[in-house]
């Protein structure tokens, strides 16, 4: 039976990079959950890259037809923003392990609708200056930076995030990101011991 890998972290925590760079390798056959959002697309992104990009009303249309695993929704300075994984086929632990990447609630609802035996959490976490300097490094290189969004982001990691959220949801430790080559080493030889 397959497992779902869901990388957890703070914004600018190097999550994104951390995914990426396991999927590079790829040294346990990892396969790519894309996730939903309606957020617009950010420079350098591209549609079933990252995400899949949808409408709110596109959104609704999956929850009414039972197909949301799980969502997130944000208000951000520029409306309503939601993040979902879909019952969409991309999903056959039967035949796969996958990456996702994904926040403690949302590793909460998986739980429900896999089964607490299918999911390995690996949760990244960073020096709250260091975090919030790589986001405003980011935010820079935007066609247009929104530093507002930045912020809210930012803020609402720390609630997203808190202690007691992880506890809730059974994350209990994590992998610090200080030195990027080392933190995606001891990620591969704990996946080793897991999968």
């Amino acid at each position: 039976m397959g497992k779902i890998v869901q990388i957890m972290g703070k914004s600018a925590s190097g999550k994104d990079t951390i995914y990426q760079a396991l999927l590079r390798e790829n040294k346990y056959g990892l396969k790519r959950v894309i996730p939903y959002t309606t957020r617009p697309i950010r420079s350098g992104e591209a549609e079933g890259r990252e995400y899949h990009f949808c409408t709110n009303d596109e959104a609704k249309k999956m929850m009414d037809e039972g197909r949301v695993i799980e969502i997130r929704g944000y208000y951000t300075v520029g409306g309503l923003w939601q993040y979902f994984t879909a019952d969409d086929g991309q999903i056959d632990l039967s035949k796969n392990n996958y990456l996702i990447i994904g926040t403690p609630k949302s590793y909460e609802k998986m739980k429900e609708y896999f089964g607490e035996e299918s999911l390995v959490p690996i949760y990244i976490y960073l020096d709250n200056g260091d975090r919030l300097q790589r986001a405003l490094n980011r935010e820079k290189l935007q066609k247009s930076p929104n530093y507002a969004e930045m912020c809210r982001r930012y803020l609402a990691d720390e609630e997203d995030f808190s202690k007691e959220r992880l506890d809730a949801a059974g994350i209990n430790g994590g992998f610090k990101n200080a030195e990027l080559k080392s933190t995606i080493r001891m990620i591969e030889e704990y996946l080793g011991k897991v999968l």
